[in-house]
């Protein structure tokens, strides 16, 4: 979740390139509740003037499978492996997934009364939110086994670790962020959202992208994607991902889950969605 924070609003935005409030969540469904290595020549758009909000939308480059049944709530690549979290009393979870296939390789099973929620890496951890359960779960990235519960009162909905701040940034579904420290995750700090001067509630999956210095992230219950300057909390960027959405999905198969790959392109996927997209955000 650590950003590099850009200095103004220009040059966060010139560093994201073309390659590259309500707390209800939506009812259970009623049954149960290699990423690409090759490199992507970017080409920088152009910049929004201070002040206003680029609008862009994506553009796909890959189409990788993804499992139907997972409830995302998370996506996390770490040195070209990837993690997702996944949600739902009794169906929650924290998995390896291989990023070519879909194929799940390891998973541990939260506790039946667990809502799994937001994923990111700190050092050789993974650190998991839940819903309204008051807990953070550390988990061993190498074994997925956990190594550690933290008391956490409030909403978890989505978590990204900003390495270059040092500090985790946490959405709970209304319009503000919050800043935490890595290891205790007490408060640091926050920042309230807003686009045009109206605030953005409904944060979801978080993403902290040091090559741009924004947050990422998903609008729950819309097909945006906005990028949030973590400085000043205004949205610089708004990603309309509609042609993402898979036909025949339900009314919970929402856009959620975006990962950085490093180089302008980012993993994108939703709950209960069959595919996952490597995109770049072009204007």
């Amino acid at each position: 979740m650590v950003l590099a924070l850009a200095t103004t609003a220009a040059a966060l935005l010139a560093a994201c390139t073309a390659d590259g409030s309500s707390a209800l969540r939506p009812p259970p469904p009623s049954s149960t509740e290699g990423i690409l290595t090759t490199s992507v020549e970017t080409v920088p758009y152009t910049a929004a003037a201070p002040g206003t909000v680029a609008q862009l939308h994506v553009e796909v480059l890959e189409t990788r499978p993804h499992d139907a049944t997972a409830f995302t709530q998370g996506l996390e690549v770490v040195d070209g492996r990837l993690y997702e979290s996944t949600g739902l009393v009794g169906a929650s979870t924290v998995r390896e997934v291989d990023p070519a296939t879909g194929a799940v390789l390891r998973r541990t099973a939260l506790a039946p009364n667990l809502f799994g929620e937001g994923l990111t890496a700190v050092g050789d951890r993974l650190v998991q939110l839940t819903w309204k359960d008051g807990v953070v779960l550390v988990w061993d990235q190498a074994t997925l086994a956990l190594v550690d519960q933290i008391a956490l009162p409030g909403e978890g909905w989505g978590l990204c670790y900003d390495a270059g701040a040092g500090r985790l940034v946490q959405s709970d579904g209304t319009a503000t962020l919050t800043f935490r420290d890595p290891d205790d995750l007490t408060a640091q700090g926050q920042v309230a959202v807003s686009e045009d001067g109206r605030p953005v509630a409904r944060l979801n999956e978080l993403e902290c992208d040091a090559r741009s210095g924004l947050v990422w992230a998903n609008v729950w219950l819309t097909d945006a994607i906005v990028g949030i300057d973590p400085g000043t909390g205004q949205v610089r960027v708004r990603v309309d991902a509609s042609a993402l959405r898979p036909a025949g999905v339900g009314p919970n198969a929402v856009l959620n889950g975006i990962a950085s790959l490093g180089d302008g392109r980012f993993l994108v996927t939703g709950k209960l969605w069959p595919q996952a997209f490597v995109v770049r955000f072009v204007s």
